[in-house]
């Protein structure tokens, strides 16, 4: 007897198998809501390069905190965007217990116990010069003086700690930051709080709308002397290990679209959680192309996010979260 050839067949799905074979979930559950804290009160200051989003006093902090958390976001990351007369070229404000990140930390704390508050805890926000930490005086060009903004991290994560962080992320990329973090953190009494690492934060053109969101344009020179080369993805898998081994929590990267290829190298890598921040110009990418009717944002927002959890992120950081999370409360995905 001849049987026929074996020819395998695309298989036709309906709505529920189609979800039933899924192999990558976006979930809620794996977002983490970026924000803006500015001085004053009622006070929300448009960001024109990042539409729908603002700089916010720390009680308007308060009320998108509730909504976060009435969405089922489970967290929310605080940068601080402190007054020109607040900065100096060490960003000893950044450490100050009264700071912005500082108030609005205890105060979403008071009111959303629940949710889990992570702070940045750069310089770039505080110094004069914008640039991540302490630079060496005679330096032409940005030669940070790496062992001097250790010091001054230690500083910073354990003000935020007392303030009642969950999480510090540390995202200047200094040589050691983890250690310092962990060792400051400890000797404090704080060995509860986590550390999110910027393992791999590449010098990226990116990050243009978020510089002027957090007020951190360089007086002068760059940050590729301490930021990743964005044509290194080995160096991203060492920095990331060297990261894990002082004591980090999570590991980074930094943006997330053009470095999904490092996510997915540091998910085969390491068992930590990894995060992946979907940066100020790729969400202002998508505003522009949904503004011009270019594609339909809401279908072009999930699938960036499903991406994104498919290359292994289990955390993403990303301005969409809102938008996000209400469009898989109404199951449209």
């Amino acid at each position: 007897m001849q049987f026929p050839e074996y020819r395998p067949r695309r298989m036709r799905r309906s709505e529920g198998l189609r979800k039933l074979i899924r192999e990558t979930r976006l979930s809620v559950e794996n977002l983490v809501y970026p924000m803006f804290i500015c001085p004053g009160r009622e006070t929300r200051r448009p960001i024109a390069t990042m539409p729908g989003q603002a700089q916010i006093s720390v009680d308007q902090a308060v009320i998108e905190a509730k909504q976060c958390l009435d969405l089922g976001i489970p967290s929310v990351i605080l940068f601080g965007v402190p007054d020109d007369a607040k900065k100096d070229r060490v960003g000893s404000d950044a450490w100050n217990g009264d700071g912005l990140v500082q108030q609005a930390c205890r105060a979403i704390k008071r009111a959303c116990p629940e949710l889990v508050v992570i702070l940045d805890s750069c310089f770039d926000e505080y110094t004069s010069h914008g640039h991540c930490g302490v630079v060496m005086p005679d330096a032409g060009w940005p030669d940070v003086d790496n062992d001097a903004t250790l010091e001054n991290l230690g500083r910073v994560v354990v003000s935020q700690a007392k303030a009642g962080a969950d999480m510090v992320a540390p995202s200047g990329m200094m040589d050691g930051f983890v250690t310092a973090s962990r060792e400051a953190l400890d000797e404090a009494g704080y060995s509860h709080v986590g550390i999110m690492a910027y393992s791999a934060k590449y010098a990226s053109c990116f990050y243009g709308p978020f510089r002027q969101a957090a007020g951190t344009a360089s007086g002068f020179g760059h940050r590729r002397s301490y930021q990743m080369d964005p044509a290194n993805s080995d160096e991203a898998v060492r920095e990331a290990m060297l990261d894990q081994g002082e004591g980090a929590d999570v590991l980074m990267v930094k943006p997330a679209l053009s470095y999904l290829d490092v996510i997915a190298r540091l998910r085969d890598e390491s068992d930590l959680p990894i995060a992946a921040y979907n940066v100020s110009g790729e969400y202002a990418m998508l505003k522009a192309a949904a503004e011009k009717g270019l594609l339909g944002e809401e279908q072009a927002v999930l699938e960036v996010l499903t991406s994104i959890r498919r290359a292994g992120a289990n955390i993403i950081l990303t301005y969409h979260a809102k938008d996000a999370a209400r469009w898989l409360a109404q199951g449209t995905r």
